[in-house]
Protein backbone atom coordinates (compact mmCIF):
# COMPACT_ATOMS: atom_id res chain seq x y z
CA UNK A 1 0.00 0.00 0.00
CA UNK A 2 1.15 3.06 -1.12
CA UNK A 3 2.47 5.82 1.83
CA UNK A 4 0.10 9.30 1.90
CA UNK A 5 3.24 11.30 3.57
CA UNK A 6 5.30 10.14 0.01
CA UNK A 7 2.06 11.20 -2.57
CA UNK A 8 1.50 14.89 -0.25
CA UNK A 9 5.67 15.55 -0.63
CA UNK A 10 5.52 14.66 -4.44
CA UNK A 11 2.15 13.87 -6.22
CA UNK A 12 3.39 14.49 -9.54
CA UNK A 13 5.76 11.64 -9.03
CA UNK A 14 2.48 9.34 -7.80
CA UNK A 15 0.79 10.62 -10.99
CA UNK A 16 3.01 10.09 -13.09
CA UNK A 17 4.20 6.42 -11.96
CA UNK A 18 0.16 5.24 -12.43
CA UNK A 19 0.28 6.71 -15.89
CA UNK A 20 2.90 4.31 -16.95
CA UNK A 21 0.38 1.66 -15.05
CA UNK A 22 -2.40 2.99 -16.87
CA UNK A 23 -3.73 4.48 -15.08
CA UNK A 24 -5.64 7.71 -14.43
CA UNK A 25 -4.08 10.59 -11.92
CA UNK A 26 -5.02 9.96 -8.12
CA UNK A 27 -3.58 12.07 -6.23
CA UNK A 28 -6.37 14.90 -6.70
CA UNK A 29 -8.56 12.64 -4.80
CA UNK A 30 -6.68 11.18 -2.38
CA UNK A 31 -5.24 14.17 -1.21
CA UNK A 32 -8.58 15.84 -0.73
CA UNK A 33 -9.50 13.21 1.51
CA UNK A 34 -6.08 13.27 3.25
CA UNK A 35 -7.23 16.69 3.99
CA UNK A 36 -10.44 15.70 5.23
CA UNK A 37 -8.98 13.27 7.75
CA UNK A 38 -6.31 15.55 8.86
CA UNK A 39 -9.21 18.19 9.60
CA UNK A 40 -11.08 15.78 11.37
CA UNK A 41 -8.45 14.58 13.41
CA UNK A 42 -7.06 18.15 14.49
CA UNK A 43 -10.69 18.70 15.48
CA UNK A 44 -10.76 15.80 17.45
CA UNK A 45 -7.77 16.15 19.20
CA UNK A 46 -8.36 19.76 19.88
CA UNK A 47 -11.76 19.23 20.67
CA UNK A 48 -10.35 16.61 23.24
CA UNK A 49 -7.27 18.55 24.91
CA UNK A 50 -9.54 21.28 25.26
CA UNK A 51 -11.78 19.16 27.31
CA UNK A 52 -8.63 18.21 29.49
CA UNK A 53 -7.93 21.66 30.00
CA UNK A 54 -11.44 22.89 31.24
CA UNK A 55 -11.41 19.49 33.27
CA UNK A 56 -8.67 21.18 35.15
CA UNK A 57 -10.39 24.55 35.32
CA UNK A 58 -13.27 23.59 36.73
CA UNK A 59 -11.11 21.86 39.57
CA UNK A 60 -9.24 25.78 39.91
CA UNK A 61 -12.76 27.42 39.72
CA UNK A 62 -13.75 25.55 42.16
CA UNK A 63 -11.47 25.90 44.80
CA UNK A 64 -11.21 29.63 43.86
CA UNK A 65 -14.97 29.33 44.56
CA UNK A 66 -15.56 30.99 41.50
CA UNK A 67 -19.49 28.90 41.03
CA UNK A 68 -20.54 31.15 37.93
CA UNK A 69 -17.09 29.93 36.15
CA UNK A 70 -17.12 26.66 37.20
CA UNK A 71 -20.86 26.39 35.71
CA UNK A 72 -20.05 27.55 32.64
CA UNK A 73 -16.73 25.41 32.22
CA UNK A 74 -19.34 22.45 33.30
CA UNK A 75 -21.34 23.11 30.53
CA UNK A 76 -18.52 23.35 27.98
CA UNK A 77 -16.96 20.01 28.84
CA UNK A 78 -20.75 18.33 28.92
CA UNK A 79 -21.14 19.77 25.15
CA UNK A 80 -17.71 18.52 24.31
CA UNK A 81 -18.51 15.15 25.49
CA UNK A 82 -21.99 15.28 23.03
CA UNK A 83 -20.09 16.47 20.17
CA UNK A 84 -16.49 14.61 20.49
CA UNK A 85 -17.94 10.83 19.44
CA UNK A 86 -19.27 12.23 16.52
CA UNK A 87 -15.65 14.03 15.92
CA UNK A 88 -13.87 11.00 16.62
CA UNK A 89 -16.10 8.90 14.36
CA UNK A 90 -15.85 11.76 11.26
CA UNK A 91 -11.95 11.16 12.10
CA UNK A 92 -12.51 7.50 11.70
CA UNK A 93 -14.27 7.37 9.04
CA UNK A 94 -11.74 9.41 6.74
CA UNK A 95 -8.89 7.46 7.49
CA UNK A 96 -11.01 4.21 6.14
CA UNK A 97 -11.97 5.76 3.16
CA UNK A 98 -8.22 6.82 2.83
CA UNK A 99 -7.29 3.35 3.35
CA UNK A 100 -9.79 1.86 0.77
CA UNK A 101 -8.96 4.05 -1.59
CA UNK A 102 -4.94 3.57 -1.10
CA UNK A 103 -5.67 -0.55 -0.92
CA UNK A 104 -7.06 -0.35 -4.38
CA UNK A 105 -3.78 1.34 -6.04
CA UNK A 106 -1.23 -1.02 -7.23
CA UNK A 107 2.26 -0.60 -6.39
CA UNK A 108 4.34 2.32 -9.21
CA UNK A 109 7.01 0.77 -11.26
CA UNK A 110 10.67 1.33 -11.27
CA UNK A 111 12.67 3.58 -13.09
CA UNK A 112 14.36 0.82 -15.15
CA UNK A 113 10.58 -1.49 -15.93
CA UNK A 114 10.23 -0.56 -19.41
CA UNK A 115 7.32 1.28 -20.78
CA UNK A 116 4.11 -0.27 -22.20
CA UNK A 117 0.54 -1.31 -21.88
CA UNK A 118 0.40 -4.97 -22.04
CA UNK A 119 2.56 -8.29 -22.88
CA UNK A 120 3.48 -6.85 -26.28
CA UNK A 121 5.59 -4.08 -24.32
CA UNK A 122 7.96 -6.77 -22.95
CA UNK A 123 11.52 -6.76 -22.95
CA UNK A 124 13.76 -10.21 -24.06
CA UNK A 125 16.10 -10.02 -20.88
CA UNK A 126 18.54 -13.47 -22.11
CA UNK A 127 17.88 -16.69 -23.41
CA UNK A 128 19.05 -20.47 -21.74
CA UNK A 129 19.46 -23.11 -24.58
CA UNK A 130 17.71 -23.40 -28.28
CA UNK A 131 14.78 -25.15 -29.01
CA UNK A 132 15.39 -28.87 -30.09
CA UNK A 133 14.84 -30.38 -33.33
CA UNK A 134 12.84 -33.71 -33.58
CA UNK A 135 12.51 -35.62 -36.44
CA UNK A 136 8.68 -36.08 -35.76
CA UNK A 137 5.76 -33.91 -35.12
CA UNK A 138 6.32 -33.08 -31.46
CA UNK A 139 2.59 -33.65 -29.03
CA UNK A 140 1.01 -31.89 -26.91
CA UNK A 141 1.16 -32.56 -23.24
CA UNK A 142 -2.38 -33.53 -23.20
CA UNK A 143 -2.22 -35.91 -25.69
CA UNK A 144 0.68 -37.75 -24.70
CA UNK A 145 -0.34 -37.96 -20.95
CA UNK A 146 -3.02 -39.69 -22.29
CA UNK A 147 -2.02 -42.00 -24.99
CA UNK A 148 0.08 -42.94 -21.85
CA UNK A 149 -2.95 -43.40 -19.44
CA UNK A 150 -1.16 -41.15 -16.86
CA UNK A 151 -3.14 -38.08 -17.28
CA UNK A 152 -7.08 -38.80 -17.28
CA UNK A 153 -9.34 -35.26 -17.49
CA UNK A 154 -12.26 -36.90 -17.64
CA UNK A 155 -11.94 -38.65 -14.53
CA UNK A 156 -10.94 -35.60 -13.10
CA UNK A 157 -14.20 -34.00 -14.09
CA UNK A 158 -16.20 -36.30 -12.30
CA UNK A 159 -14.59 -35.54 -8.80
CA UNK A 160 -14.18 -31.65 -9.76
CA UNK A 161 -15.60 -30.35 -12.69
CA UNK A 162 -13.13 -28.58 -15.68
CA UNK A 163 -9.48 -27.80 -15.02
CA UNK A 164 -8.48 -30.30 -12.57
CA UNK A 165 -6.67 -33.63 -13.77
CA UNK A 166 -5.72 -37.03 -12.78
CA UNK A 167 -2.41 -37.63 -12.71
CA UNK A 168 -0.98 -41.45 -12.58
CA UNK A 169 1.57 -43.89 -12.01
CA UNK A 170 4.64 -42.46 -14.46
CA UNK A 171 3.51 -39.04 -14.21
CA UNK A 172 2.52 -38.83 -10.89
CA UNK A 173 5.81 -39.80 -9.58
CA UNK A 174 7.41 -37.31 -12.31
CA UNK A 175 5.68 -34.98 -10.85
CA UNK A 176 6.47 -35.64 -7.18
CA UNK A 177 10.18 -35.96 -8.13
CA UNK A 178 10.15 -32.41 -10.13
CA UNK A 179 9.11 -30.85 -6.81
CA UNK A 180 11.06 -32.83 -4.30
CA UNK A 181 14.40 -31.64 -7.06
CA UNK A 182 13.20 -27.80 -7.02
CA UNK A 183 12.89 -27.82 -2.77
CA UNK A 184 16.16 -30.06 -2.59
CA UNK A 185 18.17 -27.16 -4.92
CA UNK A 186 16.75 -24.22 -3.21
CA UNK A 187 17.64 -26.06 0.39
CA UNK A 188 20.79 -27.31 -0.29
CA UNK A 189 22.38 -24.96 -2.37
CA UNK A 190 20.39 -21.90 -2.60
CA UNK A 191 20.11 -21.14 1.55
CA UNK A 192 16.19 -21.13 1.14
CA UNK A 193 14.40 -22.21 4.81
CA UNK A 194 11.56 -24.73 3.55
CA UNK A 195 8.34 -24.16 4.95
CA UNK A 196 5.04 -26.71 5.08
CA UNK A 197 2.64 -23.38 5.82
CA UNK A 198 -1.16 -23.35 5.77
CA UNK A 199 -2.90 -23.62 2.63
CA UNK A 200 -6.08 -21.52 4.29
CA UNK A 201 -5.65 -18.26 5.73
CA UNK A 202 -7.72 -15.27 6.99
CA UNK A 203 -8.85 -12.09 4.59
CA UNK A 204 -6.13 -9.83 6.66
CA UNK A 205 -3.44 -12.16 5.14
CA UNK A 206 -4.67 -12.17 1.68
CA UNK A 207 -5.10 -8.33 2.34
CA UNK A 208 -1.38 -8.48 3.08
CA UNK A 209 0.05 -9.18 -0.24
CA UNK A 210 -2.48 -7.90 -2.46
CA UNK A 211 -4.73 -10.34 -3.10
CA UNK A 212 -7.61 -8.07 -1.06
CA UNK A 213 -9.54 -6.34 -2.22
CA UNK A 214 -9.16 -6.19 -6.16
CA UNK A 215 -8.80 -10.25 -6.69
CA UNK A 216 -11.12 -11.37 -4.45
CA UNK A 217 -13.62 -12.71 -7.19
CA UNK A 218 -10.39 -14.71 -8.17
CA UNK A 219 -10.06 -17.00 -4.91
CA UNK A 220 -11.52 -19.79 -3.62
CA UNK A 221 -13.41 -19.31 0.22
CA UNK A 222 -14.22 -22.10 2.54
CA UNK A 223 -16.69 -21.02 5.06
CA UNK A 224 -17.46 -23.90 8.09
CA UNK A 225 -16.26 -26.56 5.51
CA UNK A 226 -17.83 -25.22 2.33
CA UNK A 227 -15.74 -23.80 -0.90
CA UNK A 228 -17.45 -20.56 -2.08
CA UNK A 229 -15.84 -19.70 -5.18
CA UNK A 230 -18.01 -16.17 -5.19
CA UNK A 231 -16.94 -13.69 -2.34
CA UNK A 232 -20.05 -13.83 0.30
CA UNK A 233 -19.98 -10.12 2.49
CA UNK A 234 -22.30 -11.39 5.03
CA UNK A 235 -19.69 -14.36 5.53
CA UNK A 236 -16.26 -12.94 6.01
CA UNK A 237 -15.72 -12.61 9.16
CA UNK A 238 -15.83 -16.61 9.33
CA UNK A 239 -14.25 -16.99 6.35
CA UNK A 240 -10.53 -18.81 5.13
CA UNK A 241 -9.36 -18.24 1.69
CA UNK A 242 -7.57 -21.09 0.05
CA UNK A 243 -3.95 -19.69 -0.52
CA UNK A 244 -3.56 -18.55 -4.73
CA UNK A 245 0.32 -18.94 -4.39
CA UNK A 246 2.42 -19.80 -0.87
CA UNK A 247 3.70 -16.46 -1.22
CA UNK A 248 0.75 -15.61 0.68
CA UNK A 249 1.40 -18.02 3.44
CA UNK A 250 5.18 -17.38 3.44
CA UNK A 251 5.24 -13.31 3.16
CA UNK A 252 2.93 -12.65 5.93
CA UNK A 253 5.26 -14.83 8.25
CA UNK A 254 6.73 -11.32 8.48
CA UNK A 255 3.75 -9.99 9.37
CA UNK A 256 3.15 -7.43 12.66
CA UNK A 257 6.96 -7.81 13.46
CA UNK A 258 10.10 -5.96 13.82
CA UNK A 259 12.97 -8.39 12.76
CA UNK A 260 16.26 -7.45 13.69
CA UNK A 261 18.49 -6.83 10.39
CA UNK A 262 20.72 -9.23 11.40
CA UNK A 263 17.90 -12.04 10.45
CA UNK A 264 17.88 -10.40 7.15
CA UNK A 265 17.76 -11.50 3.87
CA UNK A 266 15.04 -14.19 5.16
CA UNK A 267 14.60 -16.60 2.55
CA UNK A 268 11.97 -18.96 2.67
CA UNK A 269 10.75 -21.61 -0.16
CA UNK A 270 7.71 -23.86 0.10
CA UNK A 271 6.04 -26.45 -1.84
CA UNK A 272 1.95 -26.63 -1.91
CA UNK A 273 -1.00 -27.06 -3.67
CA UNK A 274 -2.43 -23.47 -5.08
CA UNK A 275 -5.72 -22.88 -5.60
CA UNK A 276 -7.01 -20.35 -8.24
CA UNK A 277 -11.10 -19.60 -9.20
CA UNK A 278 -9.45 -17.85 -12.78
CA UNK A 279 -12.43 -15.64 -12.79
CA UNK A 280 -10.83 -13.49 -15.27
CA UNK A 281 -9.39 -16.51 -17.35
CA UNK A 282 -12.64 -17.22 -19.17
CA UNK A 283 -11.56 -19.26 -22.32
CA UNK A 284 -7.88 -18.88 -21.85
CA UNK A 285 -5.57 -22.25 -21.74
CA UNK A 286 -8.53 -24.48 -21.53
CA UNK A 287 -6.84 -27.42 -22.88
CA UNK A 288 -4.48 -29.36 -20.68
CA UNK A 289 -2.16 -28.62 -17.57
CA UNK A 290 -1.13 -25.19 -18.13
CA UNK A 291 -4.24 -22.92 -16.44
CA UNK A 292 -5.60 -25.32 -13.37
CA UNK A 293 -8.04 -24.58 -10.79
CA UNK A 294 -5.44 -26.26 -8.41
CA UNK A 295 -1.57 -26.82 -9.35
CA UNK A 296 1.66 -27.58 -7.30
CA UNK A 297 3.91 -24.62 -6.83
CA UNK A 298 7.05 -24.35 -5.38
CA UNK A 299 7.31 -20.71 -3.95
CA UNK A 300 10.15 -18.15 -3.12
CA UNK A 301 10.14 -15.78 -0.73
CA UNK A 302 12.50 -12.79 0.20
CA UNK A 303 12.58 -10.46 3.16
CA UNK A 304 15.24 -8.37 3.03
CA UNK A 305 16.03 -4.35 3.58
CA UNK A 306 15.38 -1.55 0.92
CA UNK A 307 19.24 -1.58 0.28
CA UNK A 308 19.48 -4.89 -0.60
CA UNK A 309 16.12 -6.04 -2.80
CA UNK A 310 16.84 -4.99 -6.23
CA UNK A 311 20.04 -7.59 -5.65
CA UNK A 312 17.93 -9.84 -4.01
CA UNK A 313 15.63 -10.11 -7.13
CA UNK A 314 18.76 -10.73 -9.67
CA UNK A 315 19.59 -13.63 -7.28
CA UNK A 316 15.83 -14.95 -7.00
CA UNK A 317 15.85 -15.32 -10.91
CA UNK A 318 18.91 -16.78 -11.29
CA UNK A 319 17.78 -19.53 -8.12
CA UNK A 320 14.47 -20.13 -10.34
CA UNK A 321 16.84 -20.67 -13.44
CA UNK A 322 18.90 -23.21 -11.97
CA UNK A 323 15.76 -25.62 -12.09
CA UNK A 324 15.05 -25.54 -15.67
CA UNK A 325 19.34 -25.36 -16.61
CA UNK A 326 19.55 -28.50 -14.71
CA UNK A 327 16.49 -29.69 -16.42
CA UNK A 328 18.26 -28.99 -19.63
CA UNK A 329 15.05 -27.06 -20.62
CA UNK A 330 15.38 -23.69 -23.25
CA UNK A 331 14.07 -20.99 -22.20
CA UNK A 332 13.60 -16.85 -22.31
CA UNK A 333 13.64 -14.39 -19.57
CA UNK A 334 11.35 -11.48 -20.33
CA UNK A 335 11.69 -8.08 -18.26
CA UNK A 336 8.03 -7.31 -17.87
CA UNK A 337 6.96 -3.75 -18.71
CA UNK A 338 4.55 -1.29 -16.78
CA UNK A 339 1.26 -1.87 -17.82
CA UNK A 340 2.02 -6.21 -17.17
CA UNK A 341 3.24 -6.59 -14.30
CA UNK A 342 0.87 -7.89 -10.91
CA UNK A 343 -0.40 -5.64 -9.03
CA UNK A 344 2.26 -5.44 -6.28
CA UNK A 345 5.23 -5.39 -8.00
CA UNK A 346 7.76 -3.16 -8.90
CA UNK A 347 9.69 -5.01 -10.97
CA UNK A 348 8.88 -8.29 -12.66
CA UNK A 349 11.13 -11.35 -14.67
CA UNK A 350 9.16 -13.52 -16.04
CA UNK A 351 10.60 -16.88 -17.03
CA UNK A 352 8.88 -18.42 -20.33
CA UNK A 353 9.78 -22.26 -21.14
CA UNK A 354 9.57 -23.29 -24.60
CA UNK A 355 7.21 -26.16 -25.01
CA UNK A 356 7.64 -27.93 -28.38
CA UNK A 357 3.76 -29.29 -28.53
CA UNK A 358 2.44 -25.66 -28.21
CA UNK A 359 1.12 -25.18 -31.45
CA UNK A 360 3.18 -25.48 -35.00
CA UNK A 361 6.71 -24.70 -34.15
CA UNK A 362 6.02 -24.81 -30.54
CA UNK A 363 5.20 -21.78 -27.54
CA UNK A 364 6.72 -19.80 -25.00
CA UNK A 365 4.72 -20.27 -21.77
CA UNK A 366 5.35 -18.49 -18.11
CA UNK A 367 6.56 -21.13 -15.74
CA UNK A 368 8.03 -18.49 -13.29
CA UNK A 369 7.46 -14.69 -12.33
CA UNK A 370 10.02 -13.30 -10.24
CA UNK A 371 9.34 -9.61 -8.68
CA UNK A 372 10.12 -7.24 -5.83
CA UNK A 373 7.32 -5.48 -4.64
CA UNK A 374 9.27 -2.89 -1.74
CA UNK A 375 7.94 -1.93 1.21
CA UNK A 376 4.24 -2.13 -0.85
CA UNK A 377 3.35 -5.51 1.01
CA UNK A 378 5.26 -4.49 4.19
CA UNK A 379 3.10 -1.42 4.71
CA UNK A 380 -0.39 -3.97 4.35
CA UNK A 381 1.16 -6.28 6.48
CA UNK A 382 3.21 -3.80 9.25
CA UNK A 383 6.23 -5.85 8.64
CA UNK A 384 9.57 -3.68 9.77
CA UNK A 385 13.08 -4.68 10.79
CA UNK A 386 15.30 -2.71 13.32
CA UNK A 387 18.82 -1.66 12.25
CA UNK A 388 21.71 -0.19 13.87
CA UNK A 389 20.32 3.05 14.48
CA UNK A 390 17.23 1.43 16.49
CA UNK A 391 15.20 2.95 14.33
CA UNK A 392 11.85 0.54 12.63
CA UNK A 393 11.84 0.91 9.40
CA UNK A 394 9.71 -1.05 6.57
CA UNK A 395 10.99 -4.38 5.10
CA UNK A 396 11.12 -4.98 1.13
CA UNK A 397 9.73 -8.12 -0.32
CA UNK A 398 9.99 -10.03 -2.68
CA UNK A 399 8.46 -13.32 -4.32
CA UNK A 400 9.17 -15.57 -7.84
CA UNK A 401 8.16 -19.41 -8.59
CA UNK A 402 11.22 -21.54 -8.28
CA UNK A 403 9.09 -23.25 -9.99
CA UNK A 404 5.57 -23.80 -11.22
CA UNK A 405 5.58 -27.73 -11.00
CA UNK A 406 2.61 -28.88 -13.44
CA UNK A 407 4.17 -26.28 -16.03
CA UNK A 408 7.54 -28.20 -15.68
CA UNK A 409 5.98 -31.67 -16.17
CA UNK A 410 4.34 -30.68 -18.87
CA UNK A 411 7.44 -28.88 -20.22
CA UNK A 412 9.45 -31.97 -19.76
CA UNK A 413 6.86 -34.25 -21.30
CA UNK A 414 7.07 -32.36 -24.38
CA UNK A 415 10.56 -31.56 -24.27
CA UNK A 416 11.47 -35.11 -23.72
CA UNK A 417 9.28 -36.90 -25.50
CA UNK A 418 10.24 -39.88 -27.97
CA UNK A 419 8.33 -40.71 -31.30
CA UNK A 420 6.82 -43.84 -30.04
CA UNK A 421 5.14 -41.37 -27.34
CA UNK A 422 7.14 -42.67 -24.39
CA UNK A 423 8.98 -39.37 -22.43
CA UNK A 424 12.69 -39.59 -21.51
CA UNK A 425 13.30 -38.20 -17.52
CA UNK A 426 16.02 -36.15 -17.40
CA UNK A 427 19.17 -37.28 -15.97
CA UNK A 428 18.54 -34.73 -12.54
CA UNK A 429 15.23 -36.34 -11.98
CA UNK A 430 16.03 -40.19 -12.47
CA UNK A 431 17.48 -40.47 -8.66
CA UNK A 432 13.83 -39.05 -7.83
CA UNK A 433 12.44 -41.78 -10.05
CA UNK A 434 14.19 -45.02 -8.25
CA UNK A 435 16.51 -44.69 -11.35
CA UNK A 436 13.87 -45.00 -14.31
CA UNK A 437 15.10 -43.68 -17.34
CA UNK A 438 11.44 -44.01 -19.34
CA UNK A 439 8.20 -43.30 -18.49
CA UNK A 440 6.17 -45.62 -21.08
CA UNK A 441 2.35 -46.59 -21.26
CA UNK A 442 0.91 -48.45 -18.23
CA UNK A 443 4.41 -48.28 -16.48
Amino acid sequence: MHDIKAIRDNPTAFDAGLKRRGLEALSPSLLAIDEKRRAAILASEQAQARRNAASKEIGDAKKAKDEPRAAKLMAEVGELKTTMPELELAAKSADEELTRQLSAIPNLPLDEVPDGADEHGNVQHHVFGKKRDYSFAPKLHDDLGTALGDMDFEAAAKLSGARFVVLKRGLARLERAIGQFMLDLHTGEHGYTEINPPLLVRDAVMFGTGQLPKFEDDQFWAIKGELLAAPNADLRSERLGLIPTAEVSLTNLARESILDDKELPMRLTALTPCFRAEAGAAGRDTRGMIRQHQFTKVELVSITTPENSKDELERMLACAEEVLRRLDLHYRVMTLCAGDMGFSAQKTYDIEVWMPGQGDGGAYREISSCSVCGDFQARRMDARYRGSDGKPRFVHTLNGSGTAVGRALIAVMETYQQQDGSIAVPDVLQPYMGGRKVIEHGM
